[in-house]
């Protein structure tokens, strides 16, 4: 039992004053007795619990084990929701709106009597806007994402939500397949709650919380709907009032040294090119300083081992099986930084001293890799001064030295008009270019980056062209996609004097992105553009055009961001 005079939560209880009776009231009128009073940390569930996020759609229960560790572990539960943000039905993208969750997320933690906090997600969002509230409150907290669902089968065959549906609506624009097997693969590629089942931008950041440390080793890739998740948030429950007791907070576990381990981590498994995003504005949170160029030094000297769709064979249900992310840390602890701490107060070398990997296909070996780099690369030239990233593990590999003539799309939307015209003038060697899809051209910095193949080209057999622009694209996709591009085009980055018929070229050993066309050409199309006309004129829409930083620094609001042993509170 703690000394109630050491719990954040005694402010709001113990006293003489009205105040401290009515609050004690009031928790009494939902069932609450004594037990609640005597100096037993109170613990926050924060939960994404929301029937618009199908990934997070299970949490209720995941909810009721935290409840029983805490209870078990002599802590007082109080379960509270926060917005919820579903990949699949928000527009213009959820991206708009994961900092504000994160100031949800911050303010519900600092605002009410808590002592610690367990973060409840799951969908791609949420985990990364957790994060950063969390670390902006600094008060105790662990993680319990809602893993992914099962996977899928058809005809036979294992289906990775996002990745393989994206590679079967190909072959329905293509005439590969009808209408009726679509609607099969309708009926049976989500099978459950649960987050994507391939290394899409959800299993990336569950990962990276588990990397970082910020949650229990091996938790991670448990299936959603498996009992060992449960298992996980009992003892999640249960460890967060321990944590309080020791007060171990998210300053002491996001250093500089968990962050570098995470990047490491997410190279190793050919992670989404989103983490880039929001491991930045995580540690933008955290105080600790973090720049693509920590990106591209890492993915250099790490080797791609997880053979995990879209950079590889499997599914996330397979690499819970063959171990995880622990055997990923295991192999890769040479490189790591073994002495960083976890919410379980012990060393990363400590979780992975005794583990051993068995399945060589899944986990490859540090000299056996699936690629001698890691997933992300950055890239850098005069479309992209300060940067833009590729997921080279899932490009093509002919394609990662290109040059070609530039089909240029101002917005989105003519985009998906004319991908289906016969007549666009595009063959394999084009480079297609969106413009207008950044953090504000979007606005949101949707995920639209994973252009459309036009269907002239699919149906005579041409999967992949080099396709490059200023927004992100799900981590369940794959080709030769060039992201982030930063500046972004709404803001007069470079990408936005591009014009059909320039010529672009791609290196990506030599991490380049340039246009052939010469600066003063460049700045005196840019000089012409009109001025831009905002999206919103209230509201937090307003706020975001008003504050979000580019693509490389996080986009998030530089208010929120702080100097290293600072937070808000």
């Amino acid at each position: 039992m703690c000394d109630p005079k050491i719990l954040r939560s005694a402010a709001w209880f113990h006293g003489d004053q009205y105040e401290h009776l009515a609050r004690r009231a009031w928790l009494r009128s939902e069932g609450l007795g004594d037990a609640a009073f005597d100096g037993r940390p109170v613990i926050g569930i924060c939960n994404s619990w929301s029937e618009l996020t199908n990934c997070n759609a299970h949490l209720r229960q995941v909810a009721e084990a935290v409840k029983r560790g805490v209870w078990a572990a002599g802590g007082v539960p109080l379960e509270f929701p926060t917005i919820s943000l579903g990949e699949m039905f928000m527009k213009p993208t959820t991206m708009l709106f994961r900092n504000l969750m994160s100031m949800d997320v911050e303010e519900s933690i600092t605002a009410n009597p808590i002592d610690g906090v367990v973060l409840l997600c799951g969908c791609d969002k949420t985990t990364p806007a957790q994060l950063m509230g969390a670390a902006s409150a600094d008060i105790p907290a662990i993680m319990v994402t809602g893993g992914p669902m099962l996977s899928g089968r058809w005809h036979g065959q294992p289906l990775g939500s996002g990745t393989d549906g994206r590679k079967l609506f190909e072959d329905l624009r293509a005439g590969r397949i009808g209408e009726e097997e679509w609607a099969e693969v309708e009926g049976c590629i989500s099978r459950s709650a649960g987050h994507c089942t391939v290394m899409g931008t959800a299993s990336t950041m569950a990962s990276m919380a588990e990397a970082l440390g910020m949650m229990l080793s091996g938790g991670a890739a448990i299936p959603a709907v498996d009992s060992r998740r449960y298992q996980l948030a009992e003892s999640s429950g249960r460890r967060i009032v321990e944590m309080v007791e020791e007060d171990l907070r998210p300053s002491r576990i996001l250093t500089r040294e968990a962050f570098e381990n995470a990047v490491r981590a997410d190279m190793a498994i050919g992670g989404s090119t989103n983490a880039v995003v929001h491991l930045l504005a995580i540690a933008g949170r955290a105080g600790i300083p973090l720049s693509l160029d920590d990106f591209d030094r890492i993915s250099r000297k790490t080797p791609h081992i997880a053979n995990v769709k879209p950079s590889g064979q499997y599914l996330m249900e397979d690499f819970y099986y063959a171990g995880g992310l622990p055997c990923v840390m295991k192999e890769l602890l040479p490189l790591l930084h073994g002495d960083a701490l976890t919410v379980s107060g012990r060393t990363v070398a400590d979780h992975v001293a005794n583990i051993a990997i068995r399945n060589r296909d899944l986990i490859r070996s540090l000299d056996a890799p699936l690629n001698a780099e890691g997933g992300t690369a950055v890239l850098y030239g005069n479309l992209a001064p300060n940067g833009a990233v590729i997921k080279q593990t899932a490009a093509s590999p002919h394609l990662l030295r290109h040059r070609g003539r530039a089909l240029v799309f101002e917005r989105y939307e003519t985009l998906r008009a004319r991908v289906d015209d016969e007549d666009l003038d595009v063959n394999e060697n084009t480079v297609m270019v969106l413009k207008n899809a950044g953090p504000l051209g979007g606005p949101g910095f949707p995920e639209w980056g994973h252009l459309p193949i036009p269907t002239k080209l699919l149906r005579a057999g041409i999967n992949d062209i080099v396709r490059v622009s200023d927004a992100r694209m799900s981590g369940t996709s794959f080709g030769t996609d060039v992201l982030h591009v930063s500046p972004e085009s709404a803001v007069g980055g470079p990408l936005a004097a591009v014009r059909t018929g320039d010529e672009i070229e791609l290196d990506v050993p030599a991490r380049r992105i340039d246009v052939r066309v010469e600066d003063r050409e460049i700045q005196r199309r840019l000089d012409e553009l009109p001025p831009r006309t905002p999206h919103y004129r209230r509201g937090y829409g307003k706020l975001f055009q008003e504050q979000v930083t580019q693509a490389h620094l996080g986009c998030d609001f530089e208010f929120l961001t702080c100097e290293a042993g600072e937070n808000g509170h």
